[in-house]
């Protein structure tokens, strides 16, 4: 594992192995990078640039890269090249290609050319329902029925995101069995897996403990559980490690931080997968992952937006160059 200067993080020795008691042996990193990442940027990016990210982050080692949105263009033009990038990366070996899509006509889409694990968007709150869908909670919960439905009689694999699990802009805290409720009808309609969002970064350990032990209270499993959270308080990998403590072991993050979300305007940046990567490695869990190719990869991906990344970890890789 080498670092941009080309030291290796072993050789220095840092940083220092030391497990903790009850912890998972191995994370899989939901890279959200190319999707939630770029999805909100103002520039555009060029498709043969998002298919460059996508090949760079594979060869890092990550296993899941969520490549991009099946949406009308009209709603997130930043994604508007979906049928164009998607040929360019779907053959890569040994790495998962997650898409979203809203409705059945962007599943039909992704489909038809070879998508094979898909991801709907429901939320918490109906006030950001009505804000990123249009729908109320349960409208937009009917909307995704058809959608889960179809993609599993095509064999795909099914991710359900729950967005403001934790809190929301216009509605404040967020109760705890509102969020059970949608995590609920999205297992029961076939999703094989869930994200618990943190849309705007306001989640604190105990609340992320309260919420997995209210979930699993409500039938659903640890098991089925992965774990989104935005960095806008300085909380996320805090909150990633009650998670982890908790049982959970699929963590999204974005390279070089990436992100944020058109439609919530205090939502900030992803937690950054470097920053992630850093603290399993000290943990001593194992996530396939090469810091120092991650960290390259993200630092030539800020190099494209013209501008550093947020990640403390890559910041931190980068100054052993000057």
């Amino acid at each position: 594992m080498s670092t941009p200067d080309g030291m290796s993080t072993s050789d220095t020795g840092l940083p220092m192995v030391v497990p903790a008691p009850d912890l998972p042996a191995r994370v899989r990193i939901h890279e959200v990078g190319p999707r939630d990442g770029l999805q909100n940027e103002k520039a555009t990016v060029p498709t043969e640039v998002k298919a460059e990210f996508i090949r760079r982050l594979a060869d890092a080692g990550l296993t899941t890269v969520e490549a991009t949105s099946f949406v009308h263009p009209k709603w997130v033009p930043q994604l508007a090249d979906a049928e164009a990038l998607f040929p360019q990366v779907k053959d890569l070996k040994g790495v998962r290609l997650p898409v979203l899509v809203p409705n059945t006509r962007g599943l039909e889409r992704a489909l038809a050319l070879g998508a094979d694990r898909i991801a709907v968007f429901a939320s918490a709150t109906e006030s950001f329902a009505k804000a990123n869908l249009n729908r109320t909670v349960e409208e937009s919960l009917a909307v995704f029925e058809p959608v889960v439905a179809r993609a599993k009689e095509e064999g795909a694999h099914v991710r359900g995101y729950v967005s403001m699990c934790f809190g929301d802009p216009w509605e404040g805290a967020v109760p705890l069995h509102q969020v059970a409720h949608v995590c609920r009808a999205l297992l029961d309609m076939g999703c094989d897996e869930l994200s618990l969002g943190d849309t705007i970064g306001v989640a604190t350990p105990g609340h992320v403990l309260e919420l997995l032990a209210t979930l699993n209270e409500q039938h659903v499993p640890t098991s089925a559980l992965g774990v989104h959270f935005h960095d806008t308080y300085g909380q996320a990998l805090a909150n990633t490690l009650a998670a982890l403590q908790h049982g959970v072991t699929t963590v999204d993050a974005s390279a070089g931080g990436l992100g944020g979300c058109p439609y919530a305007k205090s939502a900030t940046g992803n937690l950054a997968t470097e920053d992630l990567v850093w603290m399993l490695r000290g943990l001593g869990i194992e996530t396939g992952v090469d810091l120092g190719r991650l960290t390259a990869t993200s630092a030539w991906m800020a190099d494209q937006l013209g501008r550093p990344s947020p990640s403390r970890t890559l910041r931190a890789l980068s100054h052993k160059e000057q």
